[in-house]
């Protein structure tokens, strides 16, 4: 692998990147305590599953990246999921 060298004074060429680090470290890391690689780890891969299938996006008009299929109904109970122990919650209609 070879380091690429941004230009100076760029703040857009990772425009994408960095609002999800800044995303990531709002939501979830700044809100715990970490001991170790393996609680990191599960952190983040938590949050990446949390980001993909259950969080809004305002880019693309409030619509989730990945949905999962059968939810999104407008009949059935109210159901919650939480992960990271409660800390991202995700509000869906069980399938009726």
């Amino acid at each position: 692998m070879e380091p690429v060298l941004l230009p100076p004074r760029s703040p857009n060429l990772n425009a994408y990147c960095e609002r999800f680090v800044r995303s990531i470290k709002e939501e979830a890391l700044s809100q715990m305590v970490l001991l170790g690689e393996d609680a990191l780890s599960y952190t983040i891969q938590q949050y990446v599953s949390h980001y993909h299938a259950e969080r809004n996006h305002q880019g693309r008009a409030n619509q989730l990246i990945a949905p999962e299929p059968g939810l999104g109904n407008h009949r059935g109970q109210v159901r919650r999921r939480d992960r990271l122990g409660g800390l991202l919650r995700y509000y869906y209609r069980d399938v009726a």
